[in-house]
């Protein structure tokens, strides 16, 4: 196990390791413990306790594991077991050192890439981007292990941390030759949050702490008035929201009413005079709400880096890890750094950048600049940036700067970067860098181009995309563009591509009602923020009156795959109407729009939509992907429709065939069904099965058809009959089933009542169906070999794998295979032709899985059920889990919800031991998944490393398991060569 790199958040348990010089295994325990416990009081007293052991057995020397040389070292050992969406617990990187800060600068840089667990991925590239000498403000980065022991401490700062902190602004102040507090040299610092995982908007930020009355006047007179007011109202503003609880509307709506009263459109047109008149009406702001705002820097600092520890847990970042799924992290690192100015006049700017455009993936920067702003004006869309090809006239050396610091960046992490850039006075300064959230087309284009380009391997290139970005190249597109043309009320910017039709809405809440409801909503709002996190990621599409491609609705779209539509400067929104007006027309919430992301129009109304294709660079990589992965990828299909359409995304053949859905498909098959129901013998129920017969056999037909040459693995009638009955009222119920099928209301009753059970899962179904009722299986059997003869004489090469459900003991599977050859033999003597085919088993019980050697003497081949093992192994209603499983998620009893997320440890280790043991008694006996987990990437790359032939999934996710199928290749080759 190796130190993940920026785009893995994800752990594997440690490998044992013969290479530390440790002189006692008891800290290496010790640590283990550390990275399994949920209290983080609990890791804070197993981490001294490790220290502790540590140093008394090691008073001649210092241990390898601390310090930042032994990171690795200590990752390698304390790596905690998780499910393959968690981070590794930075608690176990420390191993009882006692560094909390880590600096960066050209007086010397602690940390690099390598320690993004540590220290973010904000605080690690900029150490990164420092060691390989960018232009990089100088500062220090507080760990994310420190924000954990806050936390655990009941928020209060570790003993000596204070003391680092200061150390480290003692460094800044050396190098800037400036002081933090002093009016003639003023040194002002930001202070940003920054976790190893992405999460962009989600954590606080407070920019140019150090300010007060004195100090605001000392920076006048060395600067200039209007920007050192400016930068102080920004202080009193961003402070005050972030630290002190006075909301960020409260500032806004004084500075709007100053520049009504000064006939002024934007910020930037506000005079020195008025900025420090506006500073005035900000602190009453302050006395307003009870609040007052801290002159002293260091009580500024304090305030800030615990409000960024505090926002690890704010509801914003909670929600956004909740719908990523991100687990495992302990927090936030805290990055200080001193301040460059953007806002310093019309020679300085700020700006966010793509090295390629991350809607298209074109090889073209791709991003937007402020002149006289500082980063927040850019991302927050308070004022709609210029492109960033108009940098090139504004500013020419430092637009050629830029592009030198992009190359060398986007050849040094090999990947499509995200930068931020101040421009102080004509000079660069970079203050961010981070592998670029994308679209799933950019990521493909991207991951293509750069090998093309020679940047990246094949193999580099298959784990640059994502399943999620898959996913979103599967999304339908508008049908017909031309359609729509004359139905365009306007146009705003292209930020996220892709095709939306919904509802309109004007708050997250709404929209988040709207998907429980199964509604399809169409968030508009004047500009997005952090807060409508839920609300953006449960709409269908975005479109907002401000903000450019690089804001917060833009950045948080792309990377949900959501179309996105924002910076509409003709749209007026009024949320408290809740109207949007646009093109002379006006619309109310839950009237019907279109958003196009591709080219940025809105269009009135329900636009019709398309099924995507894989063609173009898709197919390239495609092709990739199959040419790495050594597992098959099949699919659950149970029409011919279904199978066809699985084909077409490149499915392999079909895991799973529910023949008890073909039943539904018909008033007629259904009506026979409930005849093979209610039959009084077995005559009667032969009877109703002849009608059944040829439904099923056409239906087999047309799925070998669209399977040519590829397995067909059907499985036979698994449901308890009660399913096939209608729903209502008990009498209802029997007197629609006696005027159907022509019998007495009592002569149902009484079936209904022979037919109950107390819990049908449990009961009779599966094989247990066909052993009491054994012309069932042989209708069922009949039905696949008659198919697969019939196709065959057409020139078609079927492939039928006979599949009997709910086995749990082998005499159970000699029973029902011994019927399906014999029905088999018959079919074959009648027509004097014959097929191959196979017989084997589904493994969802337990105990079938315990006994797969014996099973497997019989069977010849596994496919593993992983609902029904799942509920099986846990004891849980796959039907009622909902009622208790958010609570076991957010208290940290599970990790993952189980039927979502393959359970390693149980299920898994239950699939596990029947391949081996199954292997074992029969080499050739071929093995599968077709449960729900047959498509999730984290269970593909568990069942790869156990050594499974194929899994199955529903034919729209066939392209993400091929994905993930190759992703689990490269993995298990690149671990076998370290």
């Amino acid at each position: 196990v190796t130190e993940p790199d920026s785009s893995t958040i994800h752990s594997s348990p440690p490998p044992h390791t013969n290479d530390n010089k440790l002189p006692s295994p008891f800290p290496f325990l010790i640590l283990r413990f550390v990275s399994l416990q949920q209290s983080s009081a609990m890791r804070v007293l197993a981490l001294l306790a490790a220290g502790l052991c540590v140093a008394s057995a090691n008073i001649n020397g210092p241990s390898p594991i601390f310090g930042r040389p032994s990171t690795k070292q200590a990752y390698k050992l304390a790596a905690p077991l998780r499910e393959p969406t968690a981070v590794p617990s930075v608690l176990s990187l420390r191993g009882g050192a006692e560094k909390r800060v880590y600096k960066f600068g050209k007086l010397g840089t602690d940390g690099d890439q390598s320690m993004r667990n540590l220290l973010g991925g904000k605080g690690s590239n900029l150490a990164e981007m420092s060691n390989i000498g960018l232009s990089v403000p100088p500062g220090f980065t507080v760990t994310t292990q420190t924000c954990a022991e806050y936390n655990a401490a009941g928020k209060k700062f570790p003993d000596g941390l204070w003391d680092e902190v200061m150390d480290g602004i003692a460094t800044i102040e050396k190098q800037m030759e400036m002081k933090f507090g002093d009016p003639k040299a003023a040194l002002l610092v930001s202070v940003r949050s920054g976790a190893a995982v992405s999460m962009p908007g989600m954590m606080d930020t407070v920019l140019n702490l150090g300010l007060n009355d004195e100090v605001v006047e000392g920076l006048a007179a060395k600067a200039s008035p209007r920007f050192a007011y400016d930068s102080y109202r920004r202080l009193l503003d961003m402070y005050g929201d972030v630290v002190m609880g006075v909301h960020h509307s409260l500032f806004e709506a004084e500075i709007e009413n100053l520049k009504e009263e000064k006939g002024v459109e934007e910020d930037k047109d506000l005079s020195a005079d008025d900025l420090k008149e506006l500073i005035v009406r900000y602190k009453e702001v302050y006395k307003k709400e009870g609040k007052q705002f801290p002159t002293d820097p260091k009580k500024q600092l304090e305030g800030a880096m615990k409000a960024v520890f505090d926002s690890w847990d704010s509801p914003r970042a909670n929600a956004y890890r909740e719908i990523n799924g991100i687990t495992g992290l302990l927090g936030t690192a805290v990055t200080v750094q001193s301040m460059c100015f953007g806002n310093l006049g019309k020679t300085s700017g700020t700006g966010v950048l793509f090295s390629r455009n991350p809607s298209t993936g074109e090889n073209k920067l791709y991003g937007e600049y402020l002149i006289d702003a500082q980063g927040e004006d850019v991302v927050a869309g308070i004022r709609t940036p210029n492109p960033i090809s108009l940098l090139e006239s504004d500013m020419p050396e430092a637009y050629q700067d830029l592009l030198s610091n992009v190359e060398r960046l986007e050849a040094h992490y090999k990947d499509m970067q995200d930068i931020e850039f101040t421009i102080q006075d004509k000079k660069l300064f970079m203050l961010q860098c981070r592998n670029g959230k994308r679209t799933g087309a950019a990521a493909v284009r991207i991951a293509v181009d750069m090998f093309k380009e020679g940047f990246i391997t094949k193999d580099k290139a298959i784990n640059m995309v994502e399943a999620g970005h898959l996913d979103q190249l599967l999304h339908p597109q508008f049908a017909n563009e031309r359609a729509y043309k004359d139905r365009v009320v306007g146009k705003g910017l292209p930020a996220s591509p892709g095709a939306a039709v919904g509802q309109i809405v004007f708050s997250p809440e709404e929209a988040e009602a709207f998907k429980a409801q199964g509604g399809a909503a169409i968030l508009v709002r004047a500009e997005t923020s952090p807060e409508d996190v839920g609300g953006m990621h449960a709409s269908e599409g975005i479109l907002t009156q401000r903000g450019g491609m690089t804001s917060h609705a833009a950045v948080v779209a792309r990377g949900w795959g959501k179309t996105c539509v924002c910076g509409c400067s003709e749209l007026a929104v009024d949320d408290k109407a809740k109207t949007m007006t646009l093109g002379g027309k006006t619309w109310r919430a839950g009237d019907w729009i279109s958003l196009n992301g591709n080219s940025g129009e809105i269009i009135d109304g329900r636009e019709a939509l398309a099924p995507p294709t894989i063609s173009g660079d898709l197919g390239t990589f495609m092709g990739w992907v199959d040419e790495r992965r050594n597992m098959m990828v099949f699919t659950n299909a149970d029409t011919p429709e279904d199978a066809a359409e699985a084909r077409r995304n490149g499915a392999q053949g079909i895991g799973l065939v529910r023949t008890e859905h073909m039943f539904f498909a018909s008033d007629e098959r259904l009506k026979a069904v409930r005849q093979m129901i209610m039959a009084e013998d077995v005559e009667a129920r032969k009877l109703a099965l002849t009608k059944l017969l040829p439904f099923q056999r056409s239906d087999f037909e047309g799925i070998f058809t669209a399977m040519d040459n590829c397995p067909v693995t059907i499985r036979l009638l698994d449901p308890p009959l009660h399913e096939f009955l209608p729903n209502g009222e008990m009498k209802d119920v029997c007197e629609m089933m006696a005027k159907e099928l022509g019998i007495a209301v009592e002569a149902v009753l009484d079936k209904i009542h022979k037919l109950s059970e107390v819990n049908p899962m449990l009961g009779l179904r599966g094989c247990r169906l066909g052993i009491l009722n054994p012309e069932i299986t042989e209708m069922q059997a009949r039905a696949i070999i008659e198919a697969a003869l019939n196709v065959k004489a057409k020139g078609v090469h079927p492939i039928p794998d006979i599949m009997v459900p709910l086995v749990g003991s082998v005499k159970e599977l000699e029973h029902q295979s011994k019927l399906v050859r014999a029905t088999a033999e018959t079919v074959f003597a009648e027509r004097g032709e014959r097929v191959d085919y196979r017989v084997g088993t589904m493994i969802e019980i337990p105990r079938a899985a315990l006994l797969a050697g014996e099973i497997a003497k019989v069977a010849e081949f596994f496919s593993f059920g992983t609902n029904d093992l799942t509920q099986m192994t846990f004891g849980f209603s796959r039907d009622d889990v909902g009622t208790f499983m958010p609570t076991y998620l957010s208290s940290g009893i599970a990790n993952n919800d189980p039927f979502q997320v393959l359970d390693r440890e149980g299920v898994g280790q239950l699939i596990r031991k029947a391949v081996t043991d199954g292997r074992a008694a029969n080499p050739k006996l071929k093995c599968g998944i077709c449960g729900e987990h047959g498509g999730g990437p984290s269970s593909i790359e568990f069942v790869h490393g156990v050594g499974l032939d194929y899994v199955s999934c529903s034919p729209f996710r066939v392209p993400i398991a091929r994905l993930a199928a190759a992703q689990a290749a490269v993995k298990a080759e690149a671990a076998k060569k370290k």
